[in-house]
């Protein structure tokens, strides 16, 4: 009988050591999973060596203002050389002049204080590296007036 009690409790025993093993190996799978997930999200947002950030968005230059807004931020974008470029690029893709159109950059972002640019976050343009045509489904453009 002794040996029933014994064989038990080894029984016992041995589950507990099961359960915590599985319970301490799901816990550290969730913590790599969780760490690369972040390591990916920040890896959009991180700036090389140069200092350079690489953006992709919805650009609009319209009436002496023009913004670049991306999944997670709008920016204002300085006035330069380099967006009188990229908007000579992006009139083939637009049908009225407040349509937007997908860009991808390389540029410099700054919040330092602007008198004519009111978003928090500014982009300089340094760099143009892709221009295609926003699709229609993202174009949600609001005319007022007859046409």
């Amino acid at each position: 009988m002794s040996d029933n009690i014994l064989e038990f409790k080894m029984k016992k025993l041995i589950i507990l050591l099961l359960s915590v093993s599985v319970f301490v190996s799901c816990k550290n799978d969730s913590k790599s999973e969780t760490q690369e997930t972040l390591n990916s999200s920040t890896e959009e947002n991180t700036k090389p060596s140069n200092g350079l950030m690489h953006l992709k968005g919805s650009f609009v230059y319209y009436d002496g203002a023009a913004v670049l807004q991306t999944k997670s931020e709008i920016y204002g974008v300085l006035i330069t050389d380099k967006l009188e470029e990229l908007q000579k690029q992006v009139e083939e893709y637009k049908s009225a002049p407040t349509d937007m159109v997908n860009v991808e950059i390389r540029g410099k972002v700054t919040n330092q204080k602007d008198e004519k640019i009111l978003w928090e976050n500014k982009v300089e343009i340094l760099e143009i590296l892709d221009v295609s045509p926003a699709s229609t489904e993202e174009n949600n453009v609001i005319k007022l007036g007859s046409e």
